[in-house]
Protein backbone atom coordinates (compact mmCIF):
# COMPACT_ATOMS: atom_id res chain seq x y z
CA UNK A 1 0.00 0.00 0.00
CA UNK A 2 1.21 3.84 -0.69
CA UNK A 3 1.71 5.65 2.75
CA UNK A 4 -1.40 7.69 2.81
CA UNK A 5 -3.08 4.14 2.63
CA UNK A 6 -0.83 2.44 5.16
CA UNK A 7 -2.12 5.60 7.10
CA UNK A 8 -5.41 5.54 6.88
CA UNK A 9 -5.56 2.32 7.72
CA UNK A 10 -3.67 2.57 11.02
CA UNK A 11 -5.80 5.48 11.96
CA UNK A 12 -9.43 3.17 11.24
CA UNK A 13 -8.42 0.30 13.14
CA UNK A 14 -7.06 2.89 16.02
CA UNK A 15 -3.30 0.99 16.17
CA UNK A 16 -2.18 5.31 15.72
CA UNK A 17 -3.84 8.51 16.40
CA UNK A 18 -4.31 11.81 14.40
CA UNK A 19 -2.56 13.43 17.36
CA UNK A 20 0.71 10.87 17.08
CA UNK A 21 0.28 11.28 14.10
CA UNK A 22 0.91 15.27 14.15
CA UNK A 23 3.54 14.71 16.65
CA UNK A 24 5.98 12.88 14.20
CA UNK A 25 5.02 15.24 11.64
CA UNK A 26 5.97 18.38 13.35
CA UNK A 27 9.40 16.88 14.76
CA UNK A 28 9.88 16.78 11.07
CA UNK A 29 8.56 19.57 9.38
CA UNK A 30 10.75 21.29 12.66
CA UNK A 31 13.83 18.84 11.30
CA UNK A 32 13.61 20.41 7.94
CA UNK A 33 13.23 23.94 9.20
CA UNK A 34 16.96 24.65 7.02
CA UNK A 35 15.27 23.95 3.64
CA UNK A 36 12.88 27.31 4.50
CA UNK A 37 10.01 25.46 2.85
CA UNK A 38 7.39 26.11 5.53
CA UNK A 39 6.94 29.77 5.72
CA UNK A 40 4.07 30.33 7.67
CA UNK A 41 3.00 28.11 10.50
CA UNK A 42 -0.46 26.70 11.77
CA UNK A 43 0.25 24.48 14.38
CA UNK A 44 -1.89 25.54 16.81
CA UNK A 45 -4.97 24.76 14.74
CA UNK A 46 -3.27 21.68 13.67
CA UNK A 47 -3.04 20.03 17.15
CA UNK A 48 -6.63 21.55 17.84
CA UNK A 49 -7.80 19.66 14.21
CA UNK A 50 -6.23 16.29 15.50
CA UNK A 51 -7.25 16.41 18.89
CA UNK A 52 -10.97 16.58 16.93
CA UNK A 53 -10.45 13.38 14.85
CA UNK A 54 -9.51 11.63 17.54
CA UNK A 55 -12.47 12.20 19.80
CA UNK A 56 -14.40 11.09 16.57
CA UNK A 57 -15.14 14.22 14.27
CA UNK A 58 -14.32 13.96 10.90
CA UNK A 59 -13.60 10.36 11.51
CA UNK A 60 -14.92 9.18 8.48
CA UNK A 61 -13.03 11.30 6.34
CA UNK A 62 -11.30 10.35 3.54
CA UNK A 63 -8.05 11.94 4.70
CA UNK A 64 -9.01 12.11 8.55
CA UNK A 65 -5.78 13.17 10.67
CA UNK A 66 -3.28 13.10 7.76
CA UNK A 67 -0.86 15.71 8.51
CA UNK A 68 -0.21 18.11 5.27
CA UNK A 69 0.52 21.58 4.08
CA UNK A 70 -0.86 24.05 1.20
CA UNK A 71 0.79 26.26 -0.67
CA UNK A 72 0.87 29.87 0.21
CA UNK A 73 -1.15 30.94 -3.01
CA UNK A 74 -4.42 29.50 -1.51
CA UNK A 75 -6.13 31.55 0.81
CA UNK A 76 -6.60 30.13 4.46
CA UNK A 77 -9.64 31.51 6.66
CA UNK A 78 -7.44 32.94 9.84
CA UNK A 79 -3.99 31.90 8.54
CA UNK A 80 -1.64 34.06 6.43
CA UNK A 81 -1.68 33.74 2.76
CA UNK A 82 0.98 35.58 1.42
CA UNK A 83 1.78 34.08 -2.63
CA UNK A 84 5.34 34.69 -1.41
CA UNK A 85 5.42 38.39 -1.70
CA UNK A 86 6.27 41.21 0.86
CA UNK A 87 3.02 42.76 -1.11
CA UNK A 88 0.43 40.11 0.77
CA UNK A 89 3.08 39.94 4.06
CA UNK A 90 0.23 40.64 6.42
CA UNK A 91 -2.40 39.58 5.01
CA UNK A 92 -4.76 36.98 6.71
CA UNK A 93 -7.87 35.71 4.90
CA UNK A 94 -11.48 35.81 5.72
CA UNK A 95 -12.28 32.65 4.28
CA UNK A 96 -10.80 29.50 2.28
CA UNK A 97 -10.03 28.35 -1.18
CA UNK A 98 -12.40 25.51 -2.28
CA UNK A 99 -9.52 23.16 -2.15
CA UNK A 100 -8.65 24.13 0.88
CA UNK A 101 -12.32 23.98 2.22
CA UNK A 102 -12.71 20.25 0.22
CA UNK A 103 -9.61 19.48 2.31
CA UNK A 104 -10.88 19.88 5.50
CA UNK A 105 -14.17 18.62 5.24
CA UNK A 106 -11.90 15.27 4.43
CA UNK A 107 -10.59 15.76 7.49
CA UNK A 108 -6.94 16.59 5.96
CA UNK A 109 -4.56 18.67 8.82
CA UNK A 110 -3.13 21.24 7.94
CA UNK A 111 0.59 22.40 9.09
CA UNK A 112 0.77 25.55 7.50
CA UNK A 113 1.86 27.30 4.39
CA UNK A 114 4.67 26.32 2.19
CA UNK A 115 7.43 28.88 0.61
CA UNK A 116 6.98 29.76 -3.18
CA UNK A 117 8.16 31.79 -6.10
CA UNK A 118 6.50 35.02 -5.56
CA UNK A 119 2.83 35.08 -6.94
CA UNK A 120 4.43 31.72 -8.23
CA UNK A 121 6.28 33.77 -10.53
CA UNK A 122 9.70 31.64 -10.63
CA UNK A 123 11.27 28.28 -11.34
CA UNK A 124 13.36 27.73 -8.66
CA UNK A 125 11.76 29.21 -5.33
CA UNK A 126 14.83 31.79 -4.64
CA UNK A 127 12.05 34.43 -5.72
CA UNK A 128 10.58 34.48 -2.66
CA UNK A 129 10.13 37.60 -0.21
CA UNK A 130 11.00 34.74 2.20
CA UNK A 131 14.33 33.54 1.45
CA UNK A 132 15.09 30.47 -0.93
CA UNK A 133 13.96 27.13 -0.42
CA UNK A 134 16.51 24.29 -0.43
CA UNK A 135 16.39 21.31 -2.21
CA UNK A 136 16.82 17.90 0.06
CA UNK A 137 18.62 16.03 -2.42
CA UNK A 138 21.33 19.53 -2.05
CA UNK A 139 24.18 19.45 0.36
CA UNK A 140 25.81 21.92 2.45
CA UNK A 141 28.55 22.48 -0.15
CA UNK A 142 25.95 21.92 -2.93
CA UNK A 143 23.50 23.65 -2.61
CA UNK A 144 20.50 22.69 -5.57
CA UNK A 145 17.22 24.91 -6.19
CA UNK A 146 13.65 22.80 -5.77
CA UNK A 147 12.15 23.77 -8.59
CA UNK A 148 9.35 26.53 -8.41
CA UNK A 149 7.13 28.21 -8.31
CA UNK A 150 5.83 25.33 -5.97
CA UNK A 151 9.26 24.30 -4.30
CA UNK A 152 8.29 24.36 -0.67
CA UNK A 153 5.63 21.99 -1.69
CA UNK A 154 8.42 19.54 -2.80
CA UNK A 155 10.54 20.03 -0.37
CA UNK A 156 8.87 18.78 2.26
CA UNK A 157 7.69 16.07 0.83
CA UNK A 158 10.67 14.80 -0.37
CA UNK A 159 12.25 15.45 2.99
CA UNK A 160 9.19 12.84 3.89
CA UNK A 161 8.25 15.86 6.34
CA UNK A 162 4.64 15.79 5.22
CA UNK A 163 2.98 12.97 3.25
CA UNK A 164 1.20 15.04 0.42
CA UNK A 165 0.70 19.07 0.18
CA UNK A 166 -1.12 21.13 -2.39
CA UNK A 167 0.75 23.14 -5.08
CA UNK A 168 -0.31 24.96 -8.13
CA UNK A 169 0.84 25.02 -11.45
CA UNK A 170 0.76 27.72 -14.20
CA UNK A 171 3.51 26.36 -16.29
CA UNK A 172 5.53 23.65 -15.38
CA UNK A 173 5.20 24.75 -11.22
CA UNK A 174 3.58 21.13 -9.99
CA UNK A 175 5.87 18.65 -12.39
CA UNK A 176 9.03 20.79 -12.27
CA UNK A 177 9.80 20.62 -8.73
CA UNK A 178 8.54 17.35 -8.32
CA UNK A 179 11.04 16.03 -10.67
CA UNK A 180 13.90 18.31 -9.27
CA UNK A 181 12.97 16.88 -5.40
CA UNK A 182 12.03 13.23 -6.56
CA UNK A 183 8.47 13.22 -5.87
CA UNK A 184 5.37 12.75 -7.50
CA UNK A 185 3.32 15.95 -8.88
CA UNK A 186 -0.11 15.81 -10.82
CA UNK A 187 -1.28 18.84 -12.52
CA UNK A 188 -4.94 18.25 -13.61
CA UNK A 189 -6.66 19.46 -16.85
CA UNK A 190 -7.63 23.47 -16.57
CA UNK A 191 -11.52 23.15 -14.91
CA UNK A 192 -11.52 19.96 -12.91
CA UNK A 193 -10.28 21.48 -9.50
CA UNK A 194 -11.58 24.61 -8.64
CA UNK A 195 -9.60 27.66 -8.67
CA UNK A 196 -11.97 29.98 -6.01
CA UNK A 197 -9.18 31.43 -3.31
CA UNK A 198 -6.30 30.95 -5.33
CA UNK A 199 -4.23 34.06 -5.84
CA UNK A 200 -4.39 34.88 -9.71
CA UNK A 201 -0.86 34.88 -11.90
CA UNK A 202 -2.31 33.54 -15.07
CA UNK A 203 -5.93 33.18 -14.80
CA UNK A 204 -6.02 31.01 -18.25
CA UNK A 205 -3.22 28.88 -17.24
CA UNK A 206 -3.45 28.61 -13.16
CA UNK A 207 -4.67 24.68 -12.10
CA UNK A 208 -4.02 23.51 -8.29
CA UNK A 209 -2.68 19.86 -7.82
CA UNK A 210 -0.91 18.04 -5.36
CA UNK A 211 1.92 16.75 -4.69
CA UNK A 212 3.19 13.36 -3.05
CA UNK A 213 5.66 10.42 -3.27
CA UNK A 214 3.41 8.18 -5.48
CA UNK A 215 0.32 8.19 -7.89
CA UNK A 216 -1.43 6.21 -5.70
CA UNK A 217 -1.21 9.21 -2.77
CA UNK A 218 -2.43 11.84 -5.34
CA UNK A 219 -5.28 9.90 -6.29
CA UNK A 220 -6.34 9.62 -3.33
CA UNK A 221 -5.97 13.80 -2.54
CA UNK A 222 -6.79 14.46 -5.90
CA UNK A 223 -10.24 12.55 -5.30
CA UNK A 224 -10.88 15.26 -2.83
CA UNK A 225 -10.25 18.24 -4.33
CA UNK A 226 -11.56 17.75 -7.82
CA UNK A 227 -15.48 18.55 -8.54
CA UNK A 228 -17.07 21.31 -10.23
CA UNK A 229 -17.51 24.99 -7.99
CA UNK A 230 -20.24 27.22 -9.14
CA UNK A 231 -17.61 30.19 -7.19
CA UNK A 232 -15.60 29.16 -9.88
CA UNK A 233 -16.43 30.37 -13.36
CA UNK A 234 -14.06 28.25 -15.24
CA UNK A 235 -14.75 25.11 -13.41
CA UNK A 236 -15.90 22.46 -15.77
CA UNK A 237 -19.11 20.59 -14.31
CA UNK A 238 -18.12 16.88 -15.51
CA UNK A 239 -17.98 13.79 -13.58
CA UNK A 240 -15.29 12.87 -11.38
CA UNK A 241 -14.40 9.46 -11.88
CA UNK A 242 -13.10 6.85 -8.55
CA UNK A 243 -9.60 7.80 -9.31
CA UNK A 244 -8.30 4.90 -6.47
CA UNK A 245 -10.55 2.15 -8.80
CA UNK A 246 -9.04 3.21 -12.06
CA UNK A 247 -5.25 2.70 -10.52
CA UNK A 248 -6.12 -0.65 -9.28
CA UNK A 249 -8.21 -1.63 -12.27
CA UNK A 250 -5.03 -1.02 -14.32
CA UNK A 251 -3.84 1.58 -17.88
CA UNK A 252 -4.64 -1.35 -20.39
CA UNK A 253 -2.30 -1.58 -23.32
CA UNK A 254 -1.75 2.18 -24.16
CA UNK A 255 -0.01 3.69 -27.06
CA UNK A 256 2.83 5.72 -26.25
CA UNK A 257 3.81 8.92 -28.02
CA UNK A 258 7.50 10.04 -27.58
CA UNK A 259 8.26 13.27 -29.39
CA UNK A 260 11.27 13.79 -31.52
CA UNK A 261 13.97 15.50 -29.31
CA UNK A 262 15.72 17.16 -32.13
CA UNK A 263 12.86 19.62 -31.45
CA UNK A 264 14.02 20.89 -28.50
CA UNK A 265 17.81 21.51 -27.15
CA UNK A 266 19.43 21.33 -23.93
CA UNK A 267 18.36 18.01 -22.43
CA UNK A 268 21.02 16.40 -20.91
CA UNK A 269 22.18 13.57 -21.30
CA UNK A 270 21.61 11.62 -17.71
CA UNK A 271 18.28 12.92 -18.55
CA UNK A 272 17.48 11.24 -21.41
CA UNK A 273 19.43 7.94 -20.63
CA UNK A 274 16.56 7.51 -17.66
CA UNK A 275 13.92 8.77 -19.62
CA UNK A 276 14.97 6.48 -22.59
CA UNK A 277 15.18 3.47 -19.20
CA UNK A 278 11.69 4.53 -18.25
CA UNK A 279 9.92 3.88 -21.50
CA UNK A 280 11.83 0.72 -21.89
CA UNK A 281 9.75 0.00 -18.59
CA UNK A 282 6.48 0.56 -19.65
CA UNK A 283 7.30 -0.85 -23.11
CA UNK A 284 7.87 -4.29 -21.02
CA UNK A 285 4.22 -3.59 -19.92
CA UNK A 286 2.96 -3.82 -22.87
CA UNK A 287 2.61 -0.29 -23.91
CA UNK A 288 3.55 0.74 -27.43
CA UNK A 289 6.39 3.41 -28.52
CA UNK A 290 5.35 5.62 -31.19
CA UNK A 291 8.17 8.16 -32.58
CA UNK A 292 5.40 11.96 -32.85
CA UNK A 293 6.51 15.09 -34.25
CA UNK A 294 4.75 17.49 -31.87
CA UNK A 295 4.39 20.17 -33.94
CA UNK A 296 4.98 24.06 -32.31
CA UNK A 297 6.40 22.59 -29.12
CA UNK A 298 9.61 24.68 -29.81
CA UNK A 299 7.98 27.39 -29.55
CA UNK A 300 5.70 27.16 -26.55
CA UNK A 301 8.34 28.91 -24.36
CA UNK A 302 7.95 32.37 -26.51
CA UNK A 303 3.96 31.87 -26.61
CA UNK A 304 3.85 31.05 -22.28
CA UNK A 305 5.56 33.87 -21.61
CA UNK A 306 3.96 36.58 -23.83
CA UNK A 307 0.38 35.43 -22.71
CA UNK A 308 0.95 34.42 -18.64
CA UNK A 309 3.23 37.65 -18.32
CA UNK A 310 -0.01 39.84 -19.80
CA UNK A 311 -2.45 37.84 -17.44
CA UNK A 312 0.15 39.04 -14.48
CA UNK A 313 0.11 42.37 -15.28
CA UNK A 314 -3.53 42.58 -15.27
CA UNK A 315 -4.36 40.08 -12.32
CA UNK A 316 -2.00 42.10 -9.95
CA UNK A 317 -2.99 45.60 -11.16
CA UNK A 318 -5.27 45.51 -8.12
CA UNK A 319 -2.46 45.65 -5.89
CA UNK A 320 -2.11 49.47 -6.00
CA UNK A 321 -1.65 50.00 -1.90
CA UNK A 322 -5.03 51.27 -2.00
CA UNK A 323 -7.35 48.74 -0.97
CA UNK A 324 -5.16 45.84 0.32
CA UNK A 325 -1.70 44.84 0.37
CA UNK A 326 1.27 46.56 1.05
CA UNK A 327 1.41 50.52 1.63
CA UNK A 328 3.82 52.63 1.15
CA UNK A 329 4.19 55.25 3.70
CA UNK A 330 4.07 58.98 3.81
CA UNK A 331 3.42 59.39 -0.18
CA UNK A 332 2.32 62.99 -1.07
CA UNK A 333 0.51 62.21 -4.66
CA UNK A 334 -1.87 59.08 -5.74
CA UNK A 335 0.76 58.46 -8.18
CA UNK A 336 3.56 58.38 -5.52
CA UNK A 337 1.34 55.73 -3.33
CA UNK A 338 1.24 53.32 -6.52
CA UNK A 339 4.35 53.57 -7.44
CA UNK A 340 5.89 53.09 -4.28
CA UNK A 341 3.62 50.96 -3.22
CA UNK A 342 4.17 48.28 -6.16
CA UNK A 343 7.97 48.86 -6.36
CA UNK A 344 8.42 48.13 -2.45
CA UNK A 345 5.76 45.26 -2.54
CA UNK A 346 7.09 43.63 -5.88
CA UNK A 347 9.93 41.47 -6.32
CA UNK A 348 12.26 42.10 -9.55
CA UNK A 349 10.74 38.54 -11.03
CA UNK A 350 7.52 39.87 -10.37
CA UNK A 351 8.16 43.62 -11.64
CA UNK A 352 9.89 41.76 -14.58
CA UNK A 353 6.75 40.28 -15.86
CA UNK A 354 4.45 42.99 -14.96
CA UNK A 355 6.74 45.06 -17.61
CA UNK A 356 6.91 42.22 -19.88
CA UNK A 357 2.92 41.77 -19.92
CA UNK A 358 1.78 45.42 -20.25
CA UNK A 359 4.25 46.33 -22.72
CA UNK A 360 3.08 42.93 -24.86
CA UNK A 361 -0.52 44.57 -24.27
CA UNK A 362 0.42 48.38 -24.63
CA UNK A 363 -1.46 49.79 -28.31
CA UNK A 364 0.36 49.22 -31.06
CA UNK A 365 2.07 46.33 -29.19
CA UNK A 366 -1.25 44.16 -28.63
CA UNK A 367 -1.32 42.67 -32.08
CA UNK A 368 2.23 42.17 -32.74
CA UNK A 369 2.55 39.88 -29.48
CA UNK A 370 -0.43 39.18 -27.69
CA UNK A 371 -2.57 38.61 -30.10
CA UNK A 372 0.01 36.31 -31.69
CA UNK A 373 0.62 34.28 -28.89
CA UNK A 374 -3.03 33.32 -28.64
CA UNK A 375 -2.80 31.91 -32.60
CA UNK A 376 0.41 30.26 -31.53
CA UNK A 377 -1.42 28.65 -28.26
CA UNK A 378 -4.37 27.56 -30.91
CA UNK A 379 -1.89 25.67 -32.49
CA UNK A 380 -0.10 24.06 -29.89
CA UNK A 381 -3.49 22.72 -28.33
CA UNK A 382 -4.43 21.72 -32.17
CA UNK A 383 -1.45 19.56 -32.35
CA UNK A 384 -1.68 17.99 -29.14
CA UNK A 385 -5.59 16.77 -30.49
CA UNK A 386 -3.56 15.67 -33.71
CA UNK A 387 -1.10 13.85 -31.53
CA UNK A 388 -3.95 12.23 -29.82
CA UNK A 389 -5.67 10.70 -32.29
CA UNK A 390 -2.25 8.37 -32.84
CA UNK A 391 -1.86 7.80 -28.87
CA UNK A 392 -3.21 7.55 -25.75
CA UNK A 393 -0.56 9.28 -24.10
CA UNK A 394 2.68 11.11 -24.30
CA UNK A 395 5.85 10.93 -22.86
CA UNK A 396 8.85 13.47 -22.21
CA UNK A 397 11.45 14.86 -19.64
CA UNK A 398 9.57 16.72 -17.32
CA UNK A 399 12.73 19.07 -17.15
CA UNK A 400 15.75 19.21 -19.82
CA UNK A 401 18.19 19.15 -16.70
CA UNK A 402 18.33 17.71 -13.09
CA UNK A 403 18.01 20.73 -10.54
CA UNK A 404 20.40 23.43 -10.97
CA UNK A 405 22.44 24.98 -7.97
CA UNK A 406 21.17 27.78 -6.39
CA UNK A 407 21.91 30.86 -7.57
CA UNK A 408 23.32 29.98 -10.65
CA UNK A 409 20.30 31.48 -12.81
CA UNK A 410 19.44 34.26 -11.14
CA UNK A 411 21.42 36.80 -13.20
CA UNK A 412 20.27 34.53 -16.39
CA UNK A 413 16.46 34.83 -16.25
CA UNK A 414 15.73 33.65 -20.04
CA UNK A 415 17.85 29.96 -18.84
CA UNK A 416 15.01 29.73 -16.39
CA UNK A 417 12.42 30.29 -18.44
CA UNK A 418 13.81 27.95 -20.82
CA UNK A 419 13.80 25.22 -18.43
CA UNK A 420 10.10 25.09 -18.90
CA UNK A 421 10.38 23.54 -22.55
CA UNK A 422 8.47 20.61 -21.96
CA UNK A 423 5.48 21.93 -19.52
CA UNK A 424 4.00 24.70 -20.69
CA UNK A 425 2.56 23.25 -23.43
CA UNK A 426 0.30 21.32 -21.35
CA UNK A 427 -0.98 24.25 -19.48
CA UNK A 428 -1.77 26.27 -22.77
CA UNK A 429 -3.75 23.26 -23.96
CA UNK A 430 -5.32 22.87 -20.46
CA UNK A 431 -4.24 19.53 -20.25
CA UNK A 432 -3.34 17.10 -17.01
CA UNK A 433 0.52 15.52 -16.69
CA UNK A 434 2.08 13.71 -14.15
CA UNK A 435 5.85 13.59 -13.39
CA UNK A 436 6.79 10.66 -11.56
CA UNK A 437 10.76 9.98 -10.49
CA UNK A 438 12.38 7.92 -12.91
CA UNK A 439 16.04 7.70 -11.64
CA UNK A 440 19.09 10.02 -11.07
CA UNK A 441 21.76 11.81 -12.88
CA UNK A 442 24.86 13.00 -10.93
CA UNK A 443 22.73 11.44 -7.93
CA UNK A 444 19.73 13.74 -8.41
CA UNK A 445 16.49 12.92 -9.05
CA UNK A 446 15.08 13.19 -12.77
CA UNK A 447 11.09 13.42 -13.56
CA UNK A 448 9.31 11.17 -16.68
CA UNK A 449 6.37 13.67 -17.70
CA UNK A 450 2.89 11.62 -18.92
CA UNK A 451 0.03 13.82 -20.44
CA UNK A 452 -3.87 12.35 -21.59
CA UNK A 453 -6.15 14.24 -23.15
CA UNK A 454 -8.25 16.81 -21.36
CA UNK A 455 -10.35 15.00 -18.34
CA UNK A 456 -8.81 11.97 -18.58
CA UNK A 457 -6.69 12.48 -14.84
CA UNK A 458 -7.99 8.25 -14.49
CA UNK A 459 -6.02 6.94 -17.21
CA UNK A 460 -2.80 9.29 -16.41
CA UNK A 461 -3.09 7.97 -12.40
CA UNK A 462 -3.30 4.18 -13.90
CA UNK A 463 -0.40 4.11 -15.89
CA UNK A 464 1.86 6.48 -13.75
CA UNK A 465 0.76 4.16 -10.62
CA UNK A 466 1.53 0.93 -13.09
CA UNK A 467 5.04 2.06 -13.46
CA UNK A 468 5.74 2.80 -9.95
CA UNK A 469 5.11 -0.70 -9.18
CA UNK A 470 7.58 -1.66 -11.64
CA UNK A 471 9.97 0.54 -10.09
CA UNK A 472 11.72 2.44 -7.18
CA UNK A 473 12.51 5.44 -7.96
CA UNK A 474 9.68 7.14 -6.19
CA UNK A 475 10.65 5.18 -2.64
CA UNK A 476 14.01 7.38 -2.58
CA UNK A 477 15.05 9.12 -0.38
CA UNK A 478 17.30 11.78 -0.34
CA UNK A 479 20.63 11.65 1.89
CA UNK A 480 20.36 12.28 5.55
CA UNK A 481 16.14 11.91 5.36
CA UNK A 482 14.01 8.69 6.26
CA UNK A 483 10.53 7.14 5.18
CA UNK A 484 7.53 8.98 6.69
CA UNK A 485 6.43 6.76 9.72
CA UNK A 486 3.82 4.61 9.00
CA UNK A 487 3.62 2.57 12.12
CA UNK A 488 3.09 2.78 15.51
CA UNK A 489 6.38 1.76 16.59
CA UNK A 490 7.82 3.92 13.49
CA UNK A 491 5.54 7.09 15.02
CA UNK A 492 6.97 6.36 18.26
CA UNK A 493 10.74 5.90 17.59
Amino acid sequence: MSVLQTLRAGLADKSITASALLDAALARVTGATPLNALITESFVQARAAATSIDAGAHASGALAGLPMAHKDVFCTNGVRTTSGSKMLGNFVPPYSATIVQRLDNAGAISLGKTNMDEFAMGSSTEHSAFGACLNPWGSATNKRVPGGSSGGSAALVAARALPFTTASDTGGSIRQPASFCGVTGIKPSYGRVSRYGMIAYASSLDQAGVIAESAADCALVLQQMAGFDALDSTSVDVEVPDYLAAINAGPGKLRIGVPRMDQVGGVQAGVMAAINQSLKLLEAQGHTLVDIDLKFSDIAVAAYYVIAPCEASSNLSRFDGVRYGHRAENCKTLVELYERSRSEGFGPEVQRRILIGSYALSAGYFDAYYLRAQKVRRLIANAYAEAFTQVDVIATPTAPTVAFGIGSTLQDPLAQYLADVFTVGVNLAGLPAISVPCGLSDDLPVGLQLITPGFTEAKLLALAHQYQQHSDFHRLVPPGYSAFPTTAKALLS
